[in-house]
């Protein structure tokens, strides 16, 4: 087990680094205020060679795996979760079709975004739909070998710059998951209309449309998955780029206890820096412990995925728990800059309106929780035995002695008991301290005043009278 990045993987770290610090700091701002979609600049991330990460070498691609493409996205989102989503989205976009597409489909589309600053985006949220896939109502109706697809597709990122969008609909709602089917949407097909902007909270630097379709004639060669495999695929492709989600918060969390630690150590009130109060410490200890379990969590998801294994568990795990702490971080971040924390003169207001999203988009946190609770109530194994079946095997105890007092006095009468304020052992009069050579009916003021407490070893002084 080793948990060092390779060198590869910190060169790729420091370029994605450098990246968001020259080119998308300094203008997030204005982007988000502005809610401009910052293409020129995604186009920059393209040449790059920070976005489409995900696609094979074979296709013209860098090859890399998930976790080459959490790395990066940690590093956008801690500049700018807004710009992380968009860059992200092509990622996501394309991943149905490196993983449900035939050769003909990844060679003509997944060649095309490699050759070319391209952008896909992926659709299945509808207006009212989002998390629960097997309930979309778009409609897929198969004429011959081709559909004619029908319906609106909602919160799509940026649907309103993308060429194609990978786009899931149903032949019947009625049939759920058994009816949903894929799609390879070009963008400038006859029926298809991308409406204004959706004005949001965060991420506003993100372009998010709906999609409309209206007898939308889909050929043949861009039929991507059948009825019933769509939403396999659906759910691959979220397991596939969900711990990304978790990059994401990690980076956004990671940048707003960076700047609350500037301000923590510059801030004084009561005439000394607020970062000397024990109670801002705890606050970002915690804020750091618990972003390193974010990292981890998400790094492990990532990993599972690259090695080929069923990162379902890990993913949700890593999404929920990494999207949660993001809030908490940036929530408790406001809190210490007080004031000046909840204006927008600093960043945290920002990052504090874009955190919440990740509660949300790509499975709810709710939807995340449902998946850990199937797993832990059907399918986790045990390490200890049943709690109805624990054995209990009865060890046979050592005799205790008795000792017969030697007069009828009681405690009292012999001064009282006394209790050890360390440890709580009391100390009986009438039983004495035959160990330490105390015998019984020595009152306790009659001991020794180097005497120590047999259980705890302190002094004397520190027992009281009950």
């Amino acid at each position: 087990m080793d948990f060092n990045l390779t060198d590869a993987q910190k060169e790729l770290q420091k370029k994605a680094r450098e990246f968001a610090i020259k080119e998308i700091l300094p203008v997030a701002a204005s982007y988000d205020e502005h809610g401009k979609f910052p293409i020129k600049i995604i186009e920059k991330a393209y040449k790059a060679g920070l976005v489409n990460l995900a696609i094979p070498k074979k296709y013209g691609g860098p090859g890399y795996g998930l976790l080459e493409s959490v790395i990066v996205v940690e590093e956008i989102a801690a500049a700018c979760p807004g710009f992380a989503t968009s860059i992200f989205a092509n990622n996501l976009g394309a991943e149905p079709i490196i993983l449900g597409g035939n050769e003909e489909q990844k060679e003509r589309i997944l060649r095309k975004l490699v050759k070319k600053f391209t952008l896909i985006s992926f659709a299945t949220s509808e207006p009212g739909m989002g998390s629960d896939v097997a309930g979309i109502n778009c409609r897929a109706q198969k004429d011959g070998e081709e559909y004619i697809l029908n319906g609106t597709k909602y919160w799509i990122t940026n649907a309103g710059y993308a060429k194609y969008i990978s786009l899931f609909a149903t032949v019947d709602p009625a049939k759920k998951h058994k009816g949903i089917c894929a799609f390879i949407v070009p963008t400038d097909l006859e029926g298809v209309k991308t409406g204004n902007p959706i004005a949001k909270l965060g991420h506003r630097a993100s372009n998010t449309t709906s999609v409309v379709l209206k007898n939308v004639r889909i050929p043949k060669e861009n039929v991507l998955a059948p009825p019933g495999r769509g939403f396999v695929l659906a759910m691959q492709t979220f397991a596939h780029t969900r711990p990304a989600i978790g990059g994401f918060a990690t980076g956004l969390a990671r940048s707003a206890m960076e700047y609350v630690i500037d301000y923590a150590k510059k801030r004084e009130t009561f005439g000394r820096p607020i970062a000397n109060y024990q109670a801002i410490q705890f606050k970002i200890a915690d804020m750091y412990k618990n972003i390193e379990a974010s990292r981890l969590l998400t790094y492990k998801s990532a990993w599972e995925t690259d090695q080929g294994l069923d990162n379902t568990l890990s993913a949700a795990c890593a999404k929920a728990f990494a999207s949660d702490i993001a809030m908490q971080v940036t929530t408790e971040a406001i809190q210490i800059m007080g004031g000046y924390g909840y204006i927008k003169t600093y960043p945290l207001e920002k990052l504090f309106r874009d955190a919440k999203l990740f509660q949300i988009y790509e499975g709810t946190s709710e939807i995340q929780r449902i998946i850990i609770s199937r797993f832990v109530m059907k399918q986790y194994k045990h390490g200890m035995p049943n709690l109805f079946e624990l054995p209990r095997i009865e060890v046979e105890r050592e005799a205790e002695v008795e000792i017969p007092p030697i007069s009828l006095k009681t405690s009292e009468e012999l001064g009282g008991k006394y209790r050890c304020t360390v440890c709580g052992y009391i100390y009986d009069p009438v039983k004495g301290d035959p160990d330490s050579g105390i015998s019984p009916e020595t009152p306790f003021e009659e001991i020794p005043d180097d005497w120590n407490c047999p259980v705890c070893g302190v002094s004397k002084d520190k027992f009281v009278k009950l």
